[in-house]
């Protein structure tokens, strides 16, 4: 069973509730690291939290939610071993799990709609990375990081 880990701020809090929705429904394993409400919060805190469980093994993939999910996803890829994709389209969504083989989905609350969004979520966590010459490219993400 793949394991999710899920976390917004407050642009992404009810976003962030269908989501986990819908992946419970997929009979998926999720974790929901916060926030709790739509009070305002530091969003690097909570992609912390998902990009840690993603490192240390406790989950296969992650999805945060801020307002753009630009935030979200720039605090993400400080991390060495994720490799965060803020999309907002189905399309995206595959190529960056095929092609990036991307480990943490970000989104934006104020961007895509809740059907649209449980779409791609249920889209990232069930596509899977091609492998081949893509191996090679997403071998030179953590050799370029300090």
């Amino acid at each position: 069973m793949k394991r999710i880990a899920v976390a917004c701020d407050h642009g992404g809090y009810e976003l962030k509730l269908e989501i986990i929705a819908k992946l419970k429904e997929m009979g998926l394993e999720v974790t929901d690291f916060g926030c709790d409400s739509t009070d305002a919060v530091d969003y690097p805190i909570y992609a912390e939290k998902v990009c840690d469980a993603i490192v240390d093994g406790k989950a296969d993939f992650g999805i945060l939610a801020c307002g753009t999910g630009i935030g979200m996803s720039m605090a993400a890829n400080k991390r060495r071993g994720i490799r965060a994709a803020c999309c907002s389209d189905m399309f995206s969504t595959k190529m960056t799990r095929m092609h990036n083989d991307a480990n943490v989905l970000c989104l934006g609350g104020r961007v895509v709609g809740p059907g649209l969004a449980c779409d791609m979520a249920e889209l990232f966590v069930t596509a899977e990375f091609m492998g081949g010459k893509h191996e090679k490219r997403i071998a030179m993400f953590d050799e370029t990081r300090a």
